[in-house]
Order: structure tokens, then sequence, then C-alpha cells
């Protein structure tokens, strides 16, 4: 190929390895993807007083997010315009009332706009002058919160946010809904993950029914073992054991889960791990939440279906768990991993630590479920560089499943309709990477 041929890689049934191995592909992935979408920043809570910041990338863009003196949250690119140094180093801090260069001592406001810079007269009879747009912090194009989620985009043009989320924005109001006082806060510690594959796999796998029972085996099926005798032996078993157990479902219970496939590669993959036991705590939870809702509000909010939603092409969201899984692409075969935990306010302590065990259970270094897909994840990067083979196949279930309104559902949970669907979206960002040019 010498020109970016969408219809070559890109087929209905299957793809072309190069979509996952090739780094011009990428570039242009950042360019017209990432930097274009509306990108998920970090929750309110982690900026919760004047000048506190968080630093994050977009793309390929180093951004930071930070809550000014009129309690607005900003997202600005993290760069001085002085002579281009990073103005905030660390992770997160609080920035007292405006941020300041460690290089020349330039200064800004909160909002971004210059506050002062040092020995102005120096530029006196030059262009630069403090009025102008170039002497500031340049602030993402558009940026805009939903249910304290932050997201930015730095594309002036596109979708406005709810237009973008569409009916994928129900990962948030479930989450937000399970808390009596409707709003959730960002645990502080996070799990960070590199993973040496193409952001890709991780996508399509979050809601791949027919992975678990073989990916997760080993795990799902000792911990069924343990839950069943501890059942035999004392009458029943903690709960910690069945987040594991169900992993082992067979085939056919799979199979048997639904995906709903939205617009712009969003999606979710429908309920199957049973988290409601009828234990005091867990009573006690649901009879505060439907004290705050009334009975059929929250019959309602606690009885969604949902497991995983994603938000393409960056974001997992398991809200009946209160976790949230962001993407941060570095290179075509390397993926950073932000992993974040919410406490729903107002809930019992009991609660919190329970969602609080299967965040570390699953995404902690000592994790018994994330390890595993990180190494399938890593040989199918290796896989896909060699020379055994042009495609990677999405054909199961192909033409079988049901699209209405612009939405497909899977009639089998083990649909490549994921995978497929995901790509349409792919696809349609690319489309504007069209050029002469060879890639």
């Amino acid at each position: 190929m010498t020109t970016l041929d969408l219809e070559h890689l890109v087929q209905p049934d299957k793809v072309h390895k190069s979509v996952y191995t090739d780094e011009r592909l990428f570039e242009l992935e950042m360019e017209h993807i990432f930097e274009k979408a509306w990108v998920y920043c970090g929750h309110e809570s982690q900026v919760k007083n004047v000048g506190d910041y968080w630093t994050v990338q977009i793309g390929r863009q180093p951004m930071v997010m930070v809550r000014d003196k009129d309690q607005v949250v900003q997202v600005l690119y993290n760069r001085c315009p002085h002579r281009g140094v990073q103005l905030c180093g660390n992770q997160s801090g609080n920035t007292g009332q405006a941020f300041v260069c460690s290089y020349h001592a330039w200064s800004f406001h909160l909002n971004g706009k210059v506050r002062a810079i040092p020995l102005m007269k120096g530029y006196d009879g030059t262009a630069l002058k403090t009025s102008d747009p170039d002497s500031s912090m340049v602030p993402a194009a558009r940026v805009k919160s939903y249910r304290g989620f932050v997201f930015a985009s730095l594309s002036s043009t596109g979708p406005d946010l709810l237009e973008f989320l569409g009916d994928a924005k129900v990962a948030f109001d479930d989450m937000c809904d399970r808390s009596p006082m409707g709003e959730v806060e960002a645990v502080p510690v996070m799990h960070r993950v590199v993973q040496k594959s193409n952001w890709k796999f991780f996508m399509e796998n979050q809601l791949d029914a027919l992975h678990p029972s073989v990916t997760h085996q080993s795990t799902g099926v000792a911990a069924r073992r343990v839950e069943q005798r501890l059942k035999s032996d004392n009458g029943s078993a903690p709960l910690f054991f069945h987040y594991l157990s169900t992993f082992a479902s067979s085939f056919d219970q799979w199979d048997s889960v639904q995906t709903v496939n939205f617009p712009h590669g969003h999606g979710i993959l429908k309920a199957y791990m049973g988290l409601r036991p009828t234990d005091p705590d867990t009573v006690e939870y649901e009879g505060i939440l439907k004290k705050a809702y009334g009975e059929e509000k929250g019959e309602e909010y606690l009885g969604r279906s949902i497991h995983h939603v994603l938000i393409y092409p960056y974001l997992s969201v398991q809200s009946p768990l209160q976790q949230l899984r962001c993407l941060r692409p570095i290179s075509a075969s390397e993926t950073q991993s932000e992993i974040w935990h919410f406490r729903l306010k107002g809930v019992p302590e009991a609660i919190y630590q329970r969602s609080l065990w299967y965040f570390n259970l699953v995404n902690s270094p000592a994790t018994m479920i994330n390890a595993d897909d990180l190494e399938n994840w890593t040989k199918a990067q290796i896989g896909l560089q060699s020379n055994g083979g042009e495609w990677v196949s999405l054909h199961r279930n192909y033409g079988q499943d049901t699209e209405k309104e612009g939405v497909l559902y899977s009639n089998n949970g083990t649909s490549e309709v994921v995978m497929r669907n995901q790509f349409i979206a792919w696809k349609a960002y690319m489309l504007s990477a069209q050029s002469p040019n060879p890639v």
C-alpha cells in the first residue's frame, strides 16, 4: 500500500494486521482520533481546591487539569509559551494561585492567562505583548464535565460531549446513581500499567465474552473449587470467591450474555456477575439507596444490567464496581493504562471495601486476572509482526447480529460484533486522514 487504503485495511469481517503494528498509522490515530475526540481527563474530585492540578496526556499532547479561582476546572496545554518548558513536572499537586515557570519565572493565572513576565522592559519595542494570546497558556479547545467526569477535546469542531457519549453515558449515570447522594469521588491512588501491545487489544478484550473462561481458567476454576468447598462446609462463601469463579463460566453461559454496540465505537457488555447478595451489608445499602430515591427508582438503579461500558477509543467503565480504566497510547506496540476506583458518597464502609477488594484483585501488581490478559496481548503483538499471515479474523457470528436504529445487538454473547463495531468507528475517524501523501 502506497496510500492509506481504508477499504483494504478494514473489511467487514477482517482487518489487516498493520492496524495494530504500523507506527505511521499510529501517528495518524493520535492526530485524527485521540487529538480530536472527547478524551477523559479525570474526575473533579481530583482537583478539589483552588490550585489543585493533575497532569494528563491527550494523544501526544501534555495537558494539565486545574481548578481555578472561580472554581472552574480548566484543561490547559502543559507548556510555557516563552521557551516551551512544562509548567507542571509532577503528576499532581497544588500550584497555589498561579503557575510559575521554573526556567524564567513567567507566571500565569490558573485559567492560563499570563500574569507576570520578569523584566518586562526587555520586550519594549518588540512584537511580544501580554495582551497577545501567544503570551498565555493555550487552553484545550473544549472542556466539559458530565456528573463530575471531566473531558476535553483538542478540536473546536465535532459533536458535543453528550452527543459523543450517546447512550454510553449510562456508564457514569449507573456509577453515580448507586450513591444515595448521586455523587462519587476518586480514590487518590490509582494503578498504572504499561502493556507491550497496541491499544486496540485492550478495547476489544473488554467486551470479548469468549476469552474469560479460557484466559482466566486457572483463577476461575481454582476459585470455584474453594467456593464450593466453603459452601459445603459453612453453607455460604464470601462474595470475593464469586468475583473470581464467574470467570470460569462455560462457553454457553458466556454466549448468552448480550453486547450492545453503539455509534462511535462505544458498547456495553450486559451483567453476568451476580452482585446483589442478601448479606446484611448489601441489605443495609439497598435500604439507604431506596430511601434516597424511592422504591421504584432505587430498584431501577440497582437492577441495571451492566458489567462493562466502553467509551471508544480509550475508556472502560465497570460502573457496578466503581472502576474506570483509561488508555494513554505511547506507540503502536505500547500502551499505558490508568486504573481508577471511585467511592460512592454516602454508602456504608463495607460496600466501599467490597468494591475496593475487586479493584485490587484484578488490577494490582499481584493481580490474578489482568496479568493473564497482558500476556495474551503481548503475544498477539509479537505474533502480528510475524510473516505468519496478513489478516486478523473478525468472522465470528458475522451477519447474525441485529441492527436497530444504528445500534448493533449481539444475538450471541461471543459475537465479534464488538470488534467490527469498533473498526467501523476507527475507519470513520481515519477517513479524515485521507491524503495523496504516502503513509
